[in-house]
């Protein structure tokens, strides 16, 4: 990268490499995903999975022979930041402008996607967006469209269309409004006919597009552009008028926020997931901090947002939520009769909007609760239906407060109007786009937090519940254990879905402190598995008090502990929950050498149930799986334990595997996977009437049948 080249930019990222670019040579789709990457990876620039990047190339008709103009397009539902080949739709340009032939106008514009697949020349292709058109109909070898922040609050601006012929010099045309479709296309034609040598479109309300004859070109013309735009803003913040009117309420302290936020999240989680299950994300971040706390908060905050990417992403608008913190003390039922109407309130003016602008052959409304909720003083919640698509919402409506900030610093900022909004949202094109998302999985939308899952039993769970879709919190007492764990899950299943807690399970406050980094983390608490344990086997004459007290300690207090803290959250949540407690076989059978251990897991295995009784009024489930002999990848054998068996057994230690699988009716070994299946089996809905039952996951040891 081009040190000096890089230091020109303040307000965006300059990240091209010569010597990087130069190894693709004349590959223009290799220069077209390296171009893309850098532009996503800059959040200035545009916002996750939001704008679009082409290229046009000359390529052989494979049926032909004859060479022709193909464009190379990101496809639906892409992210330039991760853009790769499989990512792109290639299209013949002259299918694509022969579309103009039979274009039949406005009322007409969704059946222009479709015929987009005539057009396809790559049979590899993604399927084609609806930006196809808006890049296809512009003659430019590399072109971009983008969101960013410094363009679009020029765009949102009631005098948007001055501002960009001023400050651009007349170099950037302007078009109005107009939904993404092929008659945009069409004005992004015409904007370029009318204004010969110009070097992008804005788009009111919406974004930029830029071009250049090469890749490099087109990059830097972006570049340019966002930049002189930014610095624009910059020289205008607070000038006219205090940045959003100015402060009306000052900022709780970081400590405090965290311990509102944590408060707040399962009552405001519970309440979000009325139609259906939501994962949440907190923020604090100082952009949200200066918008909530100013005085144009409650001018601004119902007026929507503007880009088409953030509404789709935010909803209508947020629920700002008035809350007086004196209250976090108060009782479940008093924090809810202060938030609960709040909720039905915007789940009135969703359905009223609804009613106002639906179309004939509307999709049915959708979930009517808040997506972003913002709550002065503290931050902003965003939830959603996984913690991605939650973090990314917050995103898009940090991008909408930089708009909101910056049209109201050059002049008065203008959302999109309400119809238009509808429109988009209940477009029957982003109707059939949701319809073909992959079915979710079997455990989604829920949030589990393992004990002792680090390592053995407890990591094959959460693995597990990560595969099959929850969000899992790892707690344990190793600290070098849970980096390992954290780094290999994020590699297998993304950052977003996995935390780690370092706690004691005998110490309250550590218990305590997991928990409110799992509702500051996901918003609540869903599933309870309690794996952390250790194993001692002795006689009764060697077992000492120690010994009994570790035991009866780890297996017995720590789960009682964690379920009591897990309870309260559930009950705030008031959306049920599972406890599953990993007992073992030897707390329904009489071994030798036995007598601590033994003990504790039959105490495992009675609170069980008696929890099971209590809990069931809140529908919190409460069962119980019992593991035997798990000797592979288990951190049991790495005590005394396997030692203590073996010798309890009168056999070698390398023997155990085999004498264990030998003694089950099915002749099996067990292994940890199988552990985390029995769990599974309790949580993945299969078993949602099943309360105060025990699953053995033995290989079939009589003695241990539950009866």
């Amino acid at each position: 990268m081009d040190q000096s080249k890089a230091a020109q930019y303040k307000h965006v990222s300059y990240l091209w490499d010569d010597e990087k670019a130069a190894s693709f040579g004349d590959d223009q789709i290799g220069l077209l995903l390296y171009r893309s990457n850098l532009l996503g990876a800059d959040l200035r620039l545009t916002n996750y999975a939001g704008g679009n990047t082409s290229c046009k190339t000359m390529e052989k008709d494979p049926l032909t022979g004859k060479e022709v103009e193909v464009m190379w397009i990101k496809g639906s539902g892409g992210d330039i930041g991760t853009l790769t080949r499989s990512g792109l739709a290639g299209l013949y340009q002259d299918r694509l402008h022969s579309l103009k032939n039979i274009y039949r106008g406005l009322q007409f514009e969704d059946e222009m996607v479709e015929l987009f697949n005539h057009c396809i020349f790559d049979l590899k292709s993604k399927a084609p967006s609806i930006d196809t058109p808006l890049h296809g109909l512009l003659p430019f070898k590399h072109i971009d469209h983008l969101h960013p922040d410094a363009l679009i609050a020029i765009a949102a601006s009631k005098e948007g269309e001055a501002i960009t012929k001023e400050l651009f010099d007349g170099e950037l045309a302007w078009v109005n409004w107009q939904r993404p479709g092929f008659d945009l296309g069409l004005q992004l034609e015409k904007a370029l006919a009318d204004n010969p040598g110009i070097r992008g479109i804005v788009l009111g309300g919406h974004g930029l597009f830029t071009w250049g004859d090469t890749a490099y070109e087109s990059y830097i013309n972006t570049l340019n552009t966002i930049e002189k735009a930014s610095e624009y803003l910059e020289a205008n913040y607070g000038k006219s008028r205090p940045v959003f009117g100015g402060r009306v309420l000052n900022d709780e302290s970081p400590e405090r926020r965290s311990e509102i936020a944590g408060t707040l999240a399962p009552y405001l989680r519970g309440l979000a997931s009325s139609k259906q299950g939501m994962i949440g994300h907190f923020t604090d971040d100082s952009r949200v901090l200066e918008f909530i706390g100013s005085q144009d908060l409650s001018k601004l905050a119902p007026l929507g947002t503007s880009c088409p990417d953030h509404f789709l992403r935010t909803k209508i608008r947020p629920l700002v939520l008035d809350f007086p913190f004196e209250l976090l003390t108060g009782t479940d039922q008093e924090i809810l009769a202060q938030i609960e109407p709040q909720f039905e309130a915007y789940r009135k003016d969703y359905q009223a909007y609804y009613d106002r602008c639906k179309r004939d052959n509307s999709p049915a409304v959708r979930d009517p609760n808040p997506v972003i909720i913002l709550v002065p003083g503290v931050g902003m919640f965003s939830f959603a239906k996984d913690k991605q698509t939650a973090r990314v919402a917050a995103e898009f409506y940090i991008n909408a407060i930089n708009v909101m900030k910056g049209a109201e610093a050059i002049s008065s900022y203008v959302s999109l109007p309400e119809q238009e909004a509808f429109d988009i949202e209940y477009w029957l094109l982003e109707e059939a786009k949701l319809q073909r998302m992959p079915k979710e999985k079997t455990v989604s939308r829920r949030v589990a937090l393992v004990t002792g899952g680090s390592g053995g039993i407890g990591k094959a769970i959460a693995a597990k519940l990560l595969q099959e879709g929850a969000c899992v919190v790892v707690s344990d007492i190793d600290d070098k254990a849970l980096a390992e764990t954290k780094a290999e899950f994020d590699a297998k299943f993304g950052k977003d879905f996995s935390e780690t807690a370092n706690a004691n399970v005998l110490d309250p406050e550590q218990i305590k402190a997991a928990m409110e980094k799992t509702k500051l983390r996901f918003g609540g608490l869903d599933i309870v598995v309690n794996c952390a344990g250790l194993s001692i086997s002795k006689p009764l004459a060697d077992t000492t008090i120690k010994d009994w007290d570790i035991l009866q300690d780890v297996l017995v207090k720590g789960q009682f502990l964690v379920s009591q803290e897990a309870v309260a959250i559930m009950r705030q949540q008031g959306n049920g929950g599972d406890i599953i407690n990993i007992a073992s076989k030897n707390g329904l059978v009489s071994g030798p050498n036995n007598v601590a251990y033994g003990t504790a897991k039959a105490a495992q295995q009675h609170m069980s149930r008696l929890l099971a009784a209590e809990l069931g009024g809140d529908k919190i489930r409460v069962n119980i799986v019992n593991p035997d002999a798990v000797i592979s990848g288990s951190k049991i054998w790495e005590s005394g334990w396997a030692a203590g068996r073996a010798k309890a057994y009168g056999i070698k230690i390398e023997e155990l595997p085999a004498f264990y699988a030998k003694r089950t009716v099915l002749g099996a070994e067990i292994h940890t996977e199988d552990i985390a299946n029995g769990v599974y089996i309790f949580v993945s809905g299969m078993l949602n009437k099943s309360t105060g039952n025990v699953i053995n996951v033995d290989g079939g040891v009589p003695a241990a049948f539950v009866r």
